[in-house]
């Protein structure tokens, strides 16, 4: 579960992480009233404004309606509703939303951590997050904050570090000192960090995240160490420990389809192809959809009914994929061990008749508990349905009708 800065700044807090300080704004109205409660706050008399969006990139990022960026500095109290203005309600743009400007329902205002002092402010790429190869945890940071990642590790690879912890004992005194001594830091920025890296990995796991990622890090100009941005992910798995974080789903940023799915108890997730998948078990669907893909066609979607595949559940689940346009045929592959292969053949046509018309052909391919039936009421069923016996052949036959 993706979560938006403030939310995610919220949890680093909680873990006494340093943050820039920060309230939201939901309507146009009580811009100023909120900016005046953040400047008895933090004595902040510039305000940063941001677009509270799933997607990086927000600073660069442009509002369809009036051409303002995702992030703007307001330059005073009487700068603050104008900008807001320019951003709140609007449709922003960023490199990560495909082409579709998300709309933006909240803005949070920020205080302007960016004042002179005694040195130069400097920004840090920071991140915490699962290795997967080496089954550890991982810091990666980098002098380079501010920029994207990628640009970095293709322009300057040598600039960024990589910190491997041990789950099992957590993050270790001198792991936290030699990332301070890799990003140049010394005297109190240098204890700082030390203390703001054992805080930010002790909020990655308690919070059971998947990732944390602070672009940027801010050394602020009196040695401060705190976060001026958030990319928080959730375990989606680990929820039922943090029912307060659970709360913090905003499905709008999500796609409708998926939220759809999730309430009717399907595992969705929406891609980029032509062919539905519908299959039950995420095994035998990483399987289908590679199939698909070396017989010419791409997956539309990943979606498990789970162990169960009744009419209700499998019209609901043509209802979901039918609903993506590009789809041009639909793969089902189910797997009958809890459940009888006959009785999702049953479904698959009381579903088709339910629905009346279904505008692109459909390939089923059963196998186990009762596979010959299934095929015997598949085939005598009368509806542009095909049935197949091996995945090759379910599969050959997606490549025949997307010829």
């Amino acid at each position: 579960m993706n979560l938006h800065e403030y939310q995610g700044k919220s949890i680093l807090k909680s873990f006494g992480v340093g943050i820039q300080e920060g309230v939201i704004v939901e309507k146009l109205e009580e811009a100023v009233s909120k900016a005046k409660e953040l400047n008895e706050k933090t004595g902040t008399e510039w305000f940063v404004v941001k677009a509270q969006i799933h997607a990086g990139g927000r600073g660069k990022g442009v509002v369809e309606e009036t051409g303002s960026h995702g992030v703007v500095l307001a330059k005073g109290m009487d700068k603050v509703e104008e900008t807001v203005k320019g951003i709140l309600g609007g449709h922003l743009e960023t490199a990560q939303t495909n082409g579709v400007g998300k709309k933006v329902n909240k803005v949070m205002l920020a205080e302007d951590v960016y004042y002179p002092g005694d040195s130069e402010p400097s920004e840090i790429y920071m991140s915490v997050l699962m290795d997967r190869d080496r089954g550890r945890n991982m810091i990666m940071y980098s002098t380079e904050g501010g920029m994207d990642i990628e640009a970095v590790a293709e322009k300057t690879p040598h600039l960024i570090f990589k910190e491997e912890i041990d789950p099992r004992v957590g993050i270790q005194g001198f792991q936290a000192r030699k990332i301070a001594f890799n990003l140049g830091l010394s005297g109190k920025a240098f204890k700082e960090m030390t203390k703001f890296v054992t805080a930010l990995y002790a909020a990655y796991e308690g919070a059971d995240a998947s990732m944390f990622e602070i672009n940027p890090v801010l050394k602020t100009s009196d040695d401060r160490i705190i976060a001026v941005d958030a990319k928080v992910t959730l375990d989606d798995n680990a929820l039922f420990r943090h029912k307060d974080y659970a709360e913090m789903r905003d499905k709008t940023e999500e796609d409708p389809a998926e939220v759809e799915a999730d309430e009717a108890g399907l595992n969705f997730v929406k891609l980029d192809g032509n062919v539905g998948c519908m299959v039950n078990g995420a095994g035998l669907a990483m399987a289908t959809m590679d199939i698909i893909k070396q017989s010419g066609g791409n997956p539309a979607n990943f979606l498990d009914v789970g162990g169960t595949a009744d009419a209700a559940r499998v019209e609901k689940a043509f209802d979901i994929i039918l609903k993506d346009d590009n789809v041009k045929a639909i793969l089902i592959n189910i797997f009958g061990g809890i459940v009888r292969c006959d009785r999702v053949a049953q479904g698959v046509v009381d579903a088709y008749k339910n629905m009346g018309n279904i505008p692109v052909p459909i390939i089923v391919r059963l196998q186990g508990t009762n596979a010959e039936e299934a095929k015997k009421l598949i085939d005598d069923s009368g509806l542009n349905v095909h049935s197949a016996v091996q995945l090759q052949e379910a599969a050959d036959k997606v490549k025949e009708i997307l010829a």
